[in-house]
């Protein structure tokens, strides 16, 4: 994947790309993250399902 600048939970559409189809987070191996980025991608990934900005499962 490409470097991503900078995480926010609102922009879900940087977001989506870190989702499979069925709404499970990328993992790693897959998304090319290194582990820091990656907890961010997750956190950032969970706040806005918590907020309904992303379902929790494929639509």
């Amino acid at each position: 994947m490409d470097k991503v600048e900078a995480i926010d939970y609102k922009d879900v559409a940087k977001l989506r790309r870190f989702i499979t189809e069925r709404g499970k987070i990328l993992p790693r191996r897959i998304s090319g993250n290194c582990a820091k980025h990656q907890r961010q991608v997750t956190l950032a990934i969970k706040r806005a399902r918590n907020i309904a900005l992303l379902p929790f499962t494929a639509e």
